[in-house]
């Protein structure tokens, strides 16, 4: 991905393109060395900690493909954005559709099943001759 590309999701994008911000981007912030550990702990979730032990045992059985590795990821990942989600609830969502996509499937479809019963309980409401009966009321009032 070229880094002068617009975000993900702007009209300016690809069609084809995820409007999920939820990628793998190096840390700077929370970083110690270019980012690249935190990065990945931020994209599964778990503390920077962890990450950095892995890659010290790492670094003890593959120094050198790890080194290689690290250096790579350090210039191809790009720079986590300052505002990469615009509220928690959207950080939580977007996280739960890269790890839990059955999960986040499901939890939408419930969503527009109650939206379907509530519009069909607002049609039945104005199909109805109650709600006939309540405008020729409201219309003797005028």
């Amino acid at each position: 991905m070229d880094r002068s590309s617009p975000p993900p999701g702007s009209p300016h994008g690809s069609p084809f393109e995820s409007p999920n911000p939820h990628r793998l981007y190096r840390n700077p912030q929370q970083g110690v060395l270019g980012g690249v550990c935190a990065g990945i702990a931020d994209y599964f979730g778990v503390k920077p900690l962890a990450v950095r032990l892995a890659v010290g045992v790492g670094l003890c059985f593959f120094a050198f493909p790890l080194m290689i590795g690290y250096g790579i990821a350090m210039l191809a990942l790009p720079v986590r954005p300052q505002q990469l989600y615009r509220n928690p609830e959207e950080e939580a969502f977007w996280r739960t559709v890269s790890t839990k996509p059955d999960r986040s499937l499901a939890g939408l479809t419930q969503r527009f099943r109650d939206f379907e019963k509530r519009i069909a309980g607002c049609e039945a409401f104005v199909a109805s001759k109650e709600f006939e009966l309540n405008r020729a009321i409201r219309n003797l009032d005028r």
